[in-house]
Order: C-alpha cells, then sequence, then structure tokens
C-alpha cells in the first residue's frame, strides 16, 4: 500500500498557489462526484446522456488542470519503476480474468443470465482486421480513457471528501467501483457485479503503486487484449 507520504493533505491551495477554503473545496468535489455519477447513471441506465467516458475524460481533464495544477494529481505520471508497475498490472490483470472465471461467473449465473458481450464481439471471431481495430479501441478508449474518467478523476474527487486519506482513497475505490459496475449496464447483473469487481481490482492496483495510473491502465489494457485474443481464436464460452 502507498506510503504516508505519497498521500495529499487537504487542500489549502489551489493551482496558481492561492489560498482555498476547504470546506468550498470538498463542497466543488461533492457536486463534481454527483455529476460524475449523474452522467454514469443517465447515460448507461436511462440512456438520456451521450457516453459517459469521453464526457468524463474531457471533464476530468480539466478540472484537474484548473483546481490541481498537474495531471500528476491523479497519477498520470512516469514511475519510479516500470518494472513494478507492469507486474502489479500483471498480476491484478490475472486476478481479474481467473477471479471472473472461477468465482464471479459461475456464482452470479446461478441468480442472473450470463452477463452479455458486446454487440460487436462476435465479429472478432477470425477476422483479424476487426481484432486489430478492437485492440486499439480497448486501449484507447477503455485503458486509457476509462482509468482517467473513473480511477484518475472520480476517485480523486471521491477522496477529495475525505481529505485524501488512506480511509478516504479506500472508500473511494469501492464507490467508483460500483459506477463502474453500472458503466457496464448493458450486459446486465451478472456483468454489473462482475465489472464491479474488477473496479476493485484496478482500484486497489492503482493504489499499491502510489496512485499511478499507469498500473492501472496497463492492467485494464491487459484484461481487454485477452478478451479480444479469446473472441478471435472463438475460444469464448
Amino acid at each position: 500500500m502507498e506510503s504516508a507520504s505519497s498521500i495529499q493533505p487537504a487542500e489549502t491551495t489551489d493551482a496558481s498557489g492561492t489560498m482555498r477554503d476547504p470546506f468550498r473545496s470538498r463542497l466543488l468535489s461533492a457536486i463534481e462526484l454527483f455529476l460524475g455519477a449523474a452522467i454514469v447513471i443517465g447515460h448507461n441506465v436511462f440512456q438520456v446522456v451521450p457516453n459517459e467516458v469521453p464526457i468524463l475524460f474531457v471533464l476530468g481533464l480539466v478540472s484537474i488542470r484548473i483546481r490541481d495544477g498537474s495531471l500528476t494529481a491523479i497519477g498520470f505520471r512516469r514511475p519510479s519503476s516500470w518494472s513494478r508497475v507492469v507486474l502489479v498490472a500483471l498480476a491484478a490483470a490475472t486476478l481479474r480474468i481467473l477471479l471472473s472465471e472461477v468465482l464471479i461467473d459461475p456464482l452470479t449465473q446461478k441468480f442472473w443470465p450470463p452477463a452479455a458481450a458486446p454487440s460487436e464481439a462476435a465479429a472478432i471471431t477470425g477476422n483479424l482486421k476487426i481484432a486489430l481495430l478492437a485492440l486499439v479501441i480497448v486501449w484507447s478508449f477503455a485503458a486509457f480513457g476509462e482509468e482517467i474518467a473513473y480511477r484518475g478523476y472520480l476517485l480523486t474527487r471521491a477522496a477529495d471528501l475525505g481529505n485524501r486519506t488512506k480511509i478516504a482513497y479506500l472508500v473511494g475505490v469501492v464507490f467508483v467501483s460500483v459506477l463502474f459496475g453500472y458503466g457496464h449496464y448493458y450486459k446486465g447483473p451478472s456483468g454489473i457485479i462482475d465489472s464491479g469487481v474488477a473496479g476493485l481490482i484496478l482500484g486497489s492496483a492503482y493504489l499499491i503503486t502510489g496512485r499511478n495510473l499507469w498500473t492501472s491502465i496497463l492492467a485494464h489494457g491487459f484484461i481487454d487484449t485477452f478478451g479480444v485474443i479469446v473472441l478471435y481464436f472463438g475460444l469464448d464460452s
């Protein structure tokens, strides 16, 4: 888990160094978090909002830049050890895949139908061109887009409410993982739970490496790359 020195204290200055009112800063973070949750639910559950990932991606980058001054605030920085980041990412991806296969899927399917696959999934089987296009999409839209939106932006704003303490980040990981599950609402109840657990694993990997966003980006990319390979060779059940 991250060291105490990597936890940022309550905000007292803005990006320009001007003193800020901690209550007003936390209130603004609460508003942003509520808005982010509304965007996720509005798109995925009620379908009254465009896809949440591009919206949260842009909103998050603007918010972090204005309020925190740099994307390093969400962990978008060069890690001190790339090998450790890659190893943790691989471990997280492996855990997510195995846990889904041996526990989550068998358990949820006792109560609900299997998680629905994306509508484009069938087209990947045996089609190298579509598979390569899918890899581009999962690494850009999913790995980078979703991780900046969820683990980067929303988790940071959730942690703001607790002064970015360890407990605040842990609670934030749980909350954002629930949102991440509903971000895959189209998969049905089984898919929501499976994606929520994935969010917990990705969030934990993010925290373990001192909140370095490259860890969850790589883990997310590894998971989805495995999924594309399985689909391409027709190995999905």
